[in-house]
């Protein structure tokens, strides 16, 4: 004989066996729904069509659809300068790996030396945060001009003038700078009894820093430190102004030559490929730690 569980949570057969039986009002609930979501799949996706409907015709429609279709959509055009544009790629992919590596240990330095007590440590905190200001308010198209043609003017013995590195160093110069905030507001939201516990425990500042610290900041500022990384990605194709043969450039040069703008779109496109999945990574690591939070769980 089961045993009925009222409220609808479910039903236990008592002749020894320990398997769930759904009572018939859960099984209604699950299947209502169901159904609701099945509908609100059906309206979404009704809505998604009629609304690119009416921007298809909206678009194709108007009077220099065919002249703006040749200029920059072209199948041709698109062909011609796809490889083009990969091979291209491969640079920015690099300098992401590189300049990716370099702003986080150069901005996890300036934010520890922005979060450094004491009076006797008052000029590095001075200097980290005058770097800090600077770079973060000067646009990064004019650091780089200032680091690409700059730096070669000078004629100093010993220093590179190729365009990658001085694209690369004014990347990491810039995007540290907003990096080192992100590491600073982590570092600023562990609790002070975080410290005082490590310091009754007899941790000296450097290892309550390093071991009670930092790991609980990193921790919680991943999701930025990644939406940095995806404007990062970016924004590596700012170097083709240096006339690094990144997939902007790649681009140029064909756009140039044939007078049609295909290729930028085509380059446009890539790097949008590129990062959706980088942004999906982001909004699931966010998830994921906003579940653990709310589980009450490390974060």
């Amino acid at each position: 004989m089961a045993k009925d569980g009222g409220t609808g949570g479910g039903a236990r057969k008592d002749d020894g066996d320990d398997g769930y039986t759904p009572s018939a009002r859960r099984l209604e609930r699950e299947r209502y729904k169901r159904a609701r979501a099945r509908r609100a799949t059906a309206v979404a996706a009704l809505s998604t069509l009629v609304t690119g409907a009416v921007l298809y015709l909206v678009i194709t429609g108007s009077p220099g659809w065919q002249r703006t279709r040749e200029t920059f959509f072209s199948a041709e055009y698109a062909r011609m300068a796809l490889p083009k544009v990969l091979d291209g790629l491969l640079l920015n992919l690099r300098l992401l790996a590189v300049c990716g590596v370099c702003v986080l240990v150069l901005g996890l330095l300036l934010a520890v030396a922005r979060t450094l007590r004491g009076p006797v440590f008052f000029p590095v905190r001075a200097l980290a945060t005058a770097y800090t200001d600077f770079f973060r308010g000067l646009p990064l198209i004019i650091c780089l001009l200032m680091v690409v043609f700059g730096v070669p003017a000078l004629r100093l013995q010993g220093v590179t003038n190729d365009p990658v590195l001085l694209g690369g160093t004014a990347l990491v110069l810039t995007y540290s700078a907003y990096v080192a905030e992100v590491f600073r507001a982590g570092i600023e939201s562990v609790h002070p009894s975080q410290r005082a516990a490590a310091r009754s425990l007899g941790l000296s500042n450097a290892k309550t820093l390093r071991y009670v610290v930092l790991p609980q900041a990193v921790r919680r500022v991943v999701p930025p430190l990644l939406n940095d990384l995806v404007s990062l990605q970016k924004d590596t194709g700012l170097v083709s102004i240096a006339g690094a043969v990144d997939a902007v450039y790649a681009a140029q040069i064909i756009a140039g030559k044939y007078f049609n703008y295909t290729p930028y779109v085509v380059a446009g496109l890539v790097f949008v490929a590129l990062t959706i999945p980088m942004t999906r990574f982001t909004d699931w690591v966010t998830a994921r730690m906003d579940r653990r939070r709310a589980q009450g769980g490390t974060v």
